[in-house]
């Protein structure tokens, strides 16, 4: 698979259930090409679906692992990964720990788990795969009361849970500031948790994020419209080197997750 069909593939779905994303880019962008900084998937670190079953594609296709990380409040573990090209987005993989939830929950991800092949996870296409499980909105509900993560991707499966626009490379604006501006003008929600930009020039990376959309998901037990997902904007800083900063803050990385968080 090309990088390009792979993006572009990953694009079409997530927008599919996040259309504010399109009218962010042509807001931004102006019909211009917009860089994306990083996009991010989510999974369960069961055997053979964790965050090593999806980093083997991605190193097939050219890109090579950068940094790790670790949220404990919620319970997971990361890995981004990035091109030698650096036109190309970086990946952030997280996995939940489903170890660390209750029994119960345990008890209704295994369930979710055993509805699925091992073959899946061996193409590069499980990354745009989708729900690959049947799943009830009460079960959904239960995995809410405790991880909106395990929730989300429960109902969601697999995708793209967030693009990242650029900000270094992203025609018309000098700040992330100002991007938080422009999209606040146009009547956009941005995630507050930790303040409107997590981050600073002195850990030499700032980010910020809309609120995620909300779709229609069909649940066994009947359609419930809930949070899809979100548009991340970064900002990087110059290393000691001169070369810009590559990785993600753990510390900023955390309040990002809440822009899946139900708000209403």
């Amino acid at each position: 698979m090309t990088l390009d069909l792979f993006f572009d593939r990953l694009w079409q779905q997530y927008v599919a259930v996040t259309p504010s994303a399109d009218s962010i880019r042509q807001l931004l962008g102006e019909g211009a090409h917009i860089v994306n900084d990083h996009i991010a998937v989510r999974t369960f670190n069961l055997a053979g679906t964790g965050l090593e079953a999806f980093a083997k594609h991605l190193l097939a296709m050219g890109y090579r692992k950068g940094g790790s990380y670790h949220f404990a409040n919620k319970h997971l573990d990361a890995a981004h990964y990035e091109h030698d090209d650096p036109s190309v987005p970086k990946v952030f993989i997280s996995e939940l720990q489903v170890e660390s939830l209750s029994t119960a929950s345990q008890a209704i991800i295994q369930r979710l788990a055993a509805q699925v092949s091992l073959a899946l996870y061996q193409r590069p296409e499980v990354f745009f795969s989708g729900r690959p499980w049947q799943l009830t909105y009460a079960d959904y509900q239960t995995l809410l009361k405790e991880s909106e993560y395990a929730a989300w991707l429960a109902a969601y499966g697999y995708r793209a849970n967030h693009f990242t626009i650029s900000v270094n490379q992203l025609a018309g604006f000098d700040s992330l500031q100002q991007v938080n501006r422009c999209l606040l003008d146009a009547g956009f929600r941005l995630n507050t948790v930790g303040g409107e930009i997590k981050g600073s020039a002195e850990v030499l990376l700032e980010q910020s994020s809309t609120m995620a959309d909300e779709a229609e998901v069909v649940f066994d037990d009947g359609k419930q419209n809930i949070p899809s997902c979100f548009y991340e904007f970064a900002q990087r800083y110059p290393k000691p080197d001169g070369e810009l900063y590559s990785g993600f803050v753990e510390a900023s990385a955390d309040k990002i997750f809440s822009s899946t968080d139900r708000t209403s």
